[in-house]
């Protein structure tokens, strides 16, 4: 039974995920106190924006904030510690080094928030000038100020932030893009991947199946040394991926799950009674797999805060789980994906069957429409569609439409019979979709 006062909620961590968390319990429970520890100067961001701030279409870093510390405050009644950070757990207490000074804190109920942040390299990100690492907001402003002043610049990565980020440089320099991989996007097939590896290649000097092995220079970065060649660089902006904040967790005796990141039940509790864990730091299941899986993505992160949030104010509420869907782009050219690629069904242990198509994204007699090339995966018995990958023009509708049949479990059959309505102008009669789902039929021996 939850009391129905003097209950005090501490969250460690002020993004997406610690703030739905925070304003879900004071919505339900206003006279509650919910104090938030965040340790920068900004709540209610991911990392998402950076790249746009990067470009010049988001002028400033407050803008990548959905709402500021004083809205929380004063309309939501939430108690949120900026440049607060949280130094060690304690049963029932919080130790916070805030503004310089360190305080103790008391909870009933707590939430870990601490987020993700990015992957470094092995041979020490930081240990060099001219060497910055992308995880956080905070560092935006000096990235961008790095990259006015200078002309040399290499990024290192090609996931979603490593090509944005290249999208948003390179209108105005020429830059070098190292993946180790065999494409960029890697969590991505090759079919979709060679599309924009193609189109990468005439705006950056892109470099696949590079590994870096040193960074060299004196006062501040030279040089990048893959296992392959040299180039010379006074800026290098590492978008090596992002791994779970957990230490505080793990500390704290917090079971940490397969993935590295913070195990939770489907009410988002820890191991430890009346502990959670929402966002970036923690595991969710995966709705196609339906296994525990990480996906440090700020939708899952917004929606687990509201599900936690509602289960510690004592409304039970389930969180379902994530289907990974993510959308991008480079320049003009969108690229998303939802569910499934093949080679991470057959790692699940499908028995995944694919098709690739290219169509119009419109009806052929309006100009200026571009072509989609969309990949459909299926498991082969059951006929349910794990993935959909798409690179092109009018790729995020159906990416939008992938995820909500994926979240229903959908067959070839549900893809191939959805009624897409046909507008000309955005959409040709058979929509790239059923294009798609009509291959795999043919290809599954179905018709």
């Amino acid at each position: 039974m939850i009391p129905d006062e003097g209950l005090r909620v501490a969250i460690i961590g002020g993004g997406a995920g610690g703030m739905a968390a925070a304003s879900r319990i004071k919505k339900l429970r206003p006279e509650w106190v919910v104090d938030v520890f965040e340790k920068t100067n900004y709540v209610s961001h991911a990392p998402c924006g950076i790249p746009f701030y990067l470009s010049g279409i988001v002028e400033s870093v407050d803008d990548l904030c959905a709402y500021d510390v004083n809205y929380f405050r004063e309309r939501r009644g939430i108690n949120v510690h900026i440049n607060s950070e949280v130094v060690e757990v304690r049963d029932g207490e919080l130790e916070v080094v805030e503004k310089g000074e360190r305080r103790v804190y008391e909870w009933d109920r707590l939430v870990f928030a601490t987020g993700a942040r990015g992957r470094g390299l092995d041979i020490g990100c930081h240990r060099v000038d001219g060497v910055v690492c992308v995880g956080s907001i905070e560092e935006a402003p000096l990235v961008r100020e790095m990259a006015r002043k200078h002309s040399r610049v290499v990024v290192v990565g090609s996931g979603y932030m490593g090509v944005e980020i290249a999208d948003a440089l390179s209108r105005e320099k020429r830059i070098t893009v190292i993946e180790q991989g065999s494409h960029p996007l890697p969590s991505y097939d090759q079919e979709i991947a060679e599309v924009l590896m193609r189109f990468m290649s005439q705006k950056v000097d892109l470099r696949i199946n590079e590994q870096v092995i040193e960074l060299r220079g004196n006062e501040r970065v030279e040089k990048v040394v893959t296992d392959k060649n040299e180039y010379r660089a006074d800026l290098v902006i590492v978008a090596a991926g992002v791994e779970p904040n957990v230490e505080l967790a793990r500390d704290f005796g917090v079971r940490l799950g397969k993935t590295g990141a913070i195990e939770v039940d489907e009410h988002l509790e820890t191991s430890r009674k009346g502990v959670y864990a929402v966002g970036d730091c923690a595991e969710t299941r995966n709705v196609i797999t339906e296994k525990p899986d990480w996906i440090p993505l700020a939708a899952p992160a917004n929606k687990m805060g509201y599900v936690a949030g509602s289960n510690i104010a004592g409304n039970e509420m389930i969180f379902p789980g994530a289907l990974r869907c993510q959308l991008t782009s480079f320049y003009d050219m969108e690229i998303g994906k939802a569910g499934l690629s093949e080679k991470e069904a057959l790692r699940a242990g499908f028995d995944a069957v694919s098709v690739t198509i290219t169509s119009r994204s419109r009806a052929s007699y309006i100009p200026g429409g571009g072509n989609i090339t969309v990949r459909m995966v299926a498991d082969s018995e059951s006929r349910r569609v794990l993935g959909v990958q798409a690179i092109g023009s009018g790729v995020a509708k159906r990416i939008y439409a992938s995820s909500a049949l994926l979240y229903k479990k959908a067959y070839v059959e549900d893809f191939f019979f959805a009624d897409f309505p046909f507008y000309p102008p955005k959409s040709p009669v058979w929509d790239p979709l059923v294009i798609a789902a009509r291959n795999l039929f043919r290809k599954m021996g179905i018709s």
